[in-house]
């Protein structure tokens, strides 16, 4: 089942965050930081009480298995783009043991539903290159490819 959180589910959440987290932090050391600080966990109370963002859960046998944090953008028109508004996924992870079992397409499903519901018609996300898992996945589901950011070293 996915649903919307409940504030009880956000302690579980911030253990999943902390899983995404340590991702990060070995995918890419000379970015994140290691270890989950207070100020990340606080963070989830943060996108809890703003009015423009949500969290979601799958929840499986009463376990919170997955969630997505999500944040409803509306950008106004300026000199150089035009206005938008889309549905964005700031955070997605679903628990390793829960991985292949159709939680994360609920989860995805869930979001353009609730997506199409608020009159938005695009969803959007941005992930690290070095998660080939994560990636291979949304572009399972439909997500293509539409901006990229490269680097160079200088060393």
């Amino acid at each position: 089942m996915v649903r919307f959180a409940k504030e009880e589910d956000l302690a579980r959440v911030n253990e999943l965050r902390e899983v995404v987290n340590d991702v990060h932090t070995e995918g890419r050391p000379d970015i994140f930081k290691p270890g989950f600080c207070d100020e990340l966990r606080d963070y989830i109370y943060e996108i809890w009480e703003a009015e423009n963002k949500d969290i979601i859960v799958a929840e499986r046998d009463g376990v919170i298995c997955g969630f997505a944090c999500v944040h409803f953008v509306d950008k106004p028109e300026s000199p150089y783009i035009n206005a938008r508004k889309f549905y964005d996924i700031e955070e997605f992870c679903v628990d390793e043991a829960f991985r292949r079992q159709g939680v994360a397409t609920e989860l995805i499903d869930f979001i353009k539903e609730d997506a199409k519901r608020r009159g938005m018609k695009r969803l959007e996300l941005n992930m690290w290159e070095f998660n080939q898992g994560a990636l291979a996945f949304y572009e399972s589901v439909g997500f293509k490819t539409y901006r990229r950011y490269m680097e160079m070293d200088c060393e």
